[in-house]
């Protein structure tokens, strides 16, 4: 066999892209199979959902702003990956950045040019805190972040609502806050025209984008990247490279956090105007690690990770059209993710056939 056969099966097998695509229609499949199981035509049901998504402008533009904070949760956590940490809490950064868009949002005058970008970095800078909290616990301390998230999720949970109850937020005989002054809202008013007065168009997908092309560009093509990386893939050698490891364990969930907490920001000043009292978490930041596993935590990768798994929430609610339960997909997201998880295996089972197949040829 010639090294420049070996060469691209072996690129074939190390495919991220090709297994994260098999595990998508493995994922479809075992939806499929749950619907028969209710007695619900797949066919019916799955092309209900693409017409859900696809049919009218409207739809199109609700299946974006679904996927907006979904992008932005996924990449912390995906940043977060790529630096060797996991960064559970992006839920509890995510409730931080909401609750410090509001406070600013409703508590400050400002001019629009002046109130959107300071509302959007208060609350960047509110989510650092809280992602770098956990950083800082772990470094100095050895406290594994996923324990330290977990527990901080909450606190930003009881304290988002203890705020709202107690406080100038609160709303007489209601469990919403008072809503954002309009100089702080990032709405685009003028597309409302195009896809329909309530859909709540805005901005939030193109900062999401941006942020994604610039922590890709910190990620490959800067120092901070580099050691960031270096410190995710051997923490021992990037030590003994002059790395400061704690260092750089701080720097990566103060990141994470600052993503989580623009998309926080970015649910309030786009969509909801306002914040209310939870009965449960939200699970923004859960679904981002849905999102940064489909996406193999490449920053790019998130953008598309992103919009198919807004697609999926938002286009599922239409399978109602036909009585098929909206819970399918989750258990399509459901098992996308746990085929993702078995990409190894799918990768081991990929390279047994090829070699049996080609077992007796040319060396």
């Amino acid at each position: 066999m010639s090294s420049k056969a070996n060469k691209k099966k072996i690129s074939l097998a190390d495919n991220a892209i090709l297994f994260s695509l098999i595990s998508i229609i493995l994922g479809l499949l075992v939806g499929a199979i749950a619907l028969i199981i209710a007695g619900f035509n797949p066919i019916e049901a799955y092309v209900a959902m693409i017409e859900g998504i696809f049919g009218k402008p409207k739809f199109m533009a609700w299946t974006i702003i679904r996927s907006t904070p979904l992008i932005l949760t996924g990449l912390s956590i995906a940043f977060a990956f790529k630096t060797g940490l996991f960064n559970i809490g992006a839920e509890g950064q995510f409730i931080i950045g909401a609750l410090v868009a509001t406070i600013v949002g409703a508590g400050v005058q400002l001019p629009p040019f002046i109130h959107v970008p300071f509302t959007l970095l208060m609350a960047a800078l509110g989510g650092a805190i809280w992602g770098g909290f956990a950083g800082w616990l772990k470094s100095k301390f050895g406290i594994n972040e996923v324990i330290a998230t977990i527990m901080l999720n909450w606190i930003a949970f009881y304290l988002s609502n203890f705020i709202i109850k107690t406080t100038w937020l609160a709303r007489p005989n209601s469990e919403a806050s008072v809503s954002i002054n309009e100089s702080a809202s990032i709405g685009i008013d003028w597309m409302t025209g195009l896809v329909g007065p309530a859909t709540k168009v805005n901005w939030g997908i193109v900062i999401s984008v941006i942020l994604v092309l610039i922590i890709a560009f910190v990620l490959f093509k800067t120092t901070l990247g580099f050691e960031l990386r270096g410190v995710g893939y051997n923490k021992y050698g990037a030590e003994y490279g002059g790395i400061n490891v704690n260092t750089s364990i701080l720097k990566s969930m103060a990141i994470a956090g600052l993503l989580a907490g623009i998309a926080g920001a970015i649910q309030v000043m786009g969509v909801s105007h306002n914040i209310t009292i939870l009965a449960a978490q939200e699970g923004y930041g859960f679904d981002g690690i849905a999102v940064a596993l489909i996406a193999n935590s490449n920053p790019i990768g998130v953008i598309f990770s992103g919009l198919l798994f807004g697609a999926f929430k938002y286009g599922g609610t239409k399978m109602q059209a036909i009585g098929a339960p909206s819970e399918v997909i989750n258990i399509v997201i459901g098992s996308i993710v746990y085929f993702i998880a078995l990409s190894s295996v799918l990768r081991m089972l990929y390279v047994k056939i090829r070699d049996k197949k080609n077992k007796g040829g040319n060396v």
